[in-house]
């Protein structure tokens, strides 16, 4: 695959995603919660492809079979979001919500799919009610963080991101969705020590140490980022990446590029992936 840019999205957390610049090579996104599971991890989550393609049959048929089945609908639709099958994930949830109306696992994936089809506003007000301030849940306060960054509201994105932290303090997804906020709020040394902090905390992955290189990147220090690169990627994948973050970091719409915005120069093509928002 070539290397490209994509809006920024949850996640992604889970989903996410987001900022993207293209760093290495492609990774599969994870259910609701992107990096770290779904808003409740009722069983281990898969993270190969294949492994997803085995939910989305498995889930898949019990939905079909009785689509009032709360837990094929949250489980199909993870594994659906999780293969990008995005207006499919959001149709299943659609009809979840309504014959489930009280259930706000169910509402916070809904949240999530909603931003992952483009329908910020809505996912925004949707995510605001998966929980409440009684009983406040970390996943969807980064989520929501998520979706007030696409909508350039970055600073109430870092004040969600901070509530979130007072839950879970050094949870890295949380931590990664700050520091790409700050990175958007052109505030990169700020970034990069949050970024740093969260590729050493407990439980982040290679994902949480792309975001580090794209900051890196961005400062101009080549050098340094390509020798964390390798940490995820072969020789080939970190020059190739390092290369490609120096001809866009020079164009004059490189800060656009960062927010999805533009698109960058022609170039080769070699494997992708994008600064990881972990919704």
């Amino acid at each position: 695959m070539s290397i490209r840019i994509r809006a920024l999205r949850l996640g992604q957390l889970a989903a996410v995603s987001t900022l993207c610049l293209a760093l290495g090579a492609c990774q599969m996104r994870g259910g609701p919660g992107d990096v770290t599971g779904s808003i409740g991890t009722r069983q281990t989550q898969p993270r190969t492809e294949a492994q997803w393609r085995g939910e989305e049959a498995d889930w898949g048929k019990r939905y079909e079979a009785n689509q009032r089945d709360r837990n094929a609908a949250f489980f199909y639709a993870r594994a659906l979001r999780a293969l990008d099958k995005n207006a499919q994930a959001l149709a299943v949830l659609e009809g979840a919500v309504i014959i489930h109306t009280d259930d706000q696992e169910l509402l916070g994936a809904y949240g999530r799919s909603l931003a992952d089809n483009g329908r910020l506003k809505q996912a925004d007000d949707v995510l605001s009610r998966a929980h409440t301030p009684e009983k406040p849940d970390w996943r969807i306060l980064s989520a929501q963080g998520t979706v007030a960054d696409q909508l350039g509201e970055h600073d109430r994105a870092q004040q969600l991101y901070a509530a979130a932290l007072k839950l879970v303090p050094n949870e890295p997804t949380v931590m990664s969705n700050l520091g790409l906020s700050l990175a958007l709020s052109k505030r990169l040394p700020d970034a990069e020590r949050v970024l740093r902090d969260a590729a050493t905390a407990r439980g982040a992955d290679g994902r949480v140490r792309q975001n580090l290189v794209l900051v890196l990147g961005l400062q101009g220090r080549f050098q340094e980022a390509e020798q964390l690169a390798r940490q995820d990627m072969s020789p080939a994948e970190a020059s190739a990446t390092i290369a490609y973050l120096r001809r866009s970091v020079s164009q004059p719409n490189s800060w656009e590029m960062l927010r999805g915005k533009a698109k960058p120069a022609a170039r080769t093509a070699t494997p992708e992936t994008g600064a990881q928002p972990t919704g």
